[in-house]
């Protein structure tokens, strides 16, 4: 796409060099008071649309483990996107590019078509056309920002503001690089405390177990001596009240401290680990989507919703008498949405007797990470569980 040439004066570059500067000086400031990744792409993605006169724009990141790309963010996509999360997943014209080096060139306009809304007639909104910025972190390569809007509207934009976006798409990746270190050092942090946590439960332990084998000590000395029964069987009492005690403990720290199944792993891999394994154990047919997977999400969200899915599985086995299910995982910038389906009798939701801890257990949870859970159930008709929680 070429630019009509026009004949600037001093006046107007000093005009448009003012305009840049304070483009990036409120890109800058905004980006600066943020230290959480999300909302730093959101506040770009904000002001370059602000800014730019743009009418939508998402940010794509590679994952900086697995080098995977995923949707990090998106500012009013149009509703063929925004209503169809599978459009966004899988690759594009200006990923593939990017991977190859294709938008290096600062000096090259990179309006491309794009091959998302390419196919697509109606819930466009008129979209065609966007500008695809790199991001990098010196030779690192974090990710592409996109800004898109109607086609005529790019010709109202000067290559200096196309270039412009570039030096926009330089500040996002040092905020990217930024809060990605922030939060390297917070999990740090965390790893550490729990370990002091771990020590300190240790350490109460100990004294249990202390107390515990003093008391058993107790009752071997009394049996020695020929004490009354009674007396013996109140110091067993007391051993066992402790150890139970103890026990539960120890249960309690483990499951707040650590969750087993997803050390070493993301989310996805562990439902994967999960829906396999019930699959082995009972023969039911398990089936097991992930949409925007990649997307990182924090330990406690992770956490939370693999003892949901866990938690409905085993509702599945105990009650359905079903022969297939399907465990669904759907991820967005906005949202997470967990979806458990299953053939079996199905229920009358609203005559679940008081002793269904599993309903109750997965209302729970669901609230305590700040979401909705939806049952959908009926006799002869299977059940459908629907948990959507917020990804930030």
């Amino acid at each position: 796409m070429t630019q009509r040439p026009t004949v600037e004066t001093d006046t107007d570059k000093l005009r448009r060099r003012n305009r840049e500067l304070s483009i990036l000086n409120t890109i800058a400031e905004a980006l600066s008071r943020e230290v959480d990744l999300d909302q730093s792409l959101r506040t770009a993605l904000a002001q370059v649309a602000e800014l730019f006169g743009l009418h939508t724009g998402w940010v794509f990141l590679l994952h900086d483990e697995t080098n995977d790309s995923y949707l990090a963010a998106v500012q009013d996509l149009p509703p063929a996107l925004a209503d169809d999360p599978d459009s966004m997943e899988d690759g594009c014209t200006c990923l593939e590019s990017y991977r190859r080096g294709g938008l290096d060139n600062r000096d090259r306009v990179h309006v491309i078509t794009c091959s998302r809304l390419q196919g697509l007639i109606a819930g466009t909104d008129g979209l065609r056309y966007h500008a695809s910025i790199p991001l990098y972190a010196q030779n690192k390569k974090l990710g592409v920002l996109n800004v898109a809007s109607a086609e005529t509207h790019w010709w109202e934009l000067s290559a200096d503001d196309l270039r412009l976006l570039h030096t926009v798409g330089d500040l996002l990746s040092i905020a990217i690089e930024r809060t990605r270190l922030f939060a390297k050092s917070t999990r740090l942090g965390a790893v550490q405390e729990r370990n002091r946590l771990a020590r300190e439960i240790h350490d109460t332990l100990a004294q249990g177990l202390t107390a515990i084998a003093l008391k058993l000590e107790t009752t071997d000395a009394l049996l020695d001596a020929g004490t009354d029964l009674e007396r013996i069987q109140q110091t067993v009492k007391q051993a066992l009240n402790l150890t139970r005690a103890n026990l539960e403990e120890a249960r309690r720290s483990v499951l707040d401290l650590r969750a087993a199944p997803l050390e070493g792993r993301n989310l996805v891999e562990a439902l994967t680990i999960l829906t396999q394994d019930c699959e082995k154990k009972t023969g039911l047919a398990i089936r097991f989507k992930a949409t925007g997977g990649n997307r990182p999400l924090s330990i406690r969200l992770e956490t939370g919703l693999y003892r949901v899915a866990q938690e409905a599985l085993n509702n599945v086995i105990q009650h359905a008498q079903a022969q297939t299910a399907a465990v669904e995982l759907i991820t967005t910038p906005d949202q997470v949405r967990l979806i458990i389906e299953d053939d079996g009798q199905g229920f009358e939701p609203v005559e679940v007797p008081p002793d269904r801890y599993g309903l109750v257990g997965l209302n729970e949870r669901t609230r305590l990470l700040g979401g909705t859970l939806r049952l959908e159930s009926s006799p002869g008709t299977g059940t459908r569980v629907e948990v959507t929680v917020p990804a930030r």
